[in-house]
């Protein structure tokens, strides 16, 4: 196989990771919108309207074969069950911060996601890194930890919201689905739940959509589409990139966070937060620096094929 096309992943990994992450990046704008609907109610919405969304995808590009494949594997389908709740989890949680004005914690978290998937991909994948890779994670440690330590207390959001999704991405990794089938497998498995949970809403008078809370509901029926897209993106992504390539391009959603939250929203900006930033941003230029001489020249690492 030629270089050329031993390349070709890497290239369309980085391409979906990056529309992925740029994604992400702008959710609590959409999410600000949504303010007042309680967060388990928005996180349910997400699930019903992504099952309608993926049944669509999966019907226009014919790929029942391989859901029906997923539903078939004991093995995928605990995987999944897996993943499902770690996003679950994700949502919930990431939602409830930006509902209670802690955009900045929920970016602190995501900062710390790259740090879990190095972690997780040395441990469980065998991942190395090499010595550049490491001084970027130090200095990307270093940063995470001077925002962390400033916090005063233990942030629940920040450390839940990089758990749920460093594990996310490990799980969706090594589970052999395609990214749509495994997708649409997941939603399928909350749908129910999610579904019986805004039937008993309405029938209660406790539903926000259509129109209980304001416009701000008329927004609900997009979370189908705002969902699935990035991790649609994410998944395929996964699949074709190392994850201590994934972990660093994660960045890239929490520095989007935290210039929202602190130009857009006024959430407090310190000399600590100053600092962080620039060490973590320190850390991905080298480790950046790093991936792109390898990309030009894949004999210069040994320790992995890609990258």
């Amino acid at each position: 196989m030629s270089s050329r096309a031993r390349q070709e992943p890497l290239r369309q990994g980085l391409t979906y990771g990056l529309l992925a992450y740029l994604v992400w990046g702008f959710f609590p704008v959409y999410f600000k919108a949504l303010h007042g609907i309680p967060p388990l109610e928005v996180v349910a919405h997400r699930i019903v309207w992504s099952v309608f969304f993926l049944l669509a995808l999966v019907a226009a590009t014919g790929r029942w074969g391989e859901v029906r494949a997923a539903f078939a594997s004991r093995r995928v389908l605990l995987t999944l069950i897996g993943s499902t709740t770690l996003i679950t989890i994700n949502w919930l949680v990431f939602i409830y911060a930006v509902e209670q004005g802690q955009v900045l914690q929920s970016s602190l978290g995501y900062f710390i996601t790259p740090l879990v998937n190095v972690l997780l991909g040395m441990i469980f994948l065998r991942e190395r890194l090499r010595p550049l890779q490491m001084i970027s994670l130090l200095l990307a440690a270093a940063g995470v930890g001077l925002l962390t330590a400033r916090v005063g207390a233990v942030p629940w959001i920040s450390l839940g919201l990089a758990a749920s999704f460093g594990l996310y991405g490990l799980l969706r990794k090594t589970a052999r689905v395609e990214s749509l089938a495994g997708l649409l497998v997941e939603t399928i498995l909350t749908g129910p739940l999610a579904l019986a949970y805004l039937i008993w809403l309405g029938t209660h008078g406790q539903g926000a959509f259509p129109a209980a809370v304001g416009q701000g509901a008329l927004w609900l029926p997009l979370a189908g589409v705002l969902t699935a897209t990035p991790l649609l993106l994410f998944a395929a992504a996964a699949r074709r990139l190392r994850l201590a390539t994934i972990g660093f391009l994660q960045y890239l959603t929490p520095s989007l966070q935290f210039a929202l939250a602190v130009f857009a929203y006024g959430e407090p900006f310190t000399p600590t937060h100053m600092a962080t930033f620039v060490l973590i941003w320190s850390g991905l230029a080298l480790y950046t620096a790093d991936a792109v001489r390898t990309f030009r020249n894949p004999a210069a690492s040994r320790d992995a094929d890609r990258t």
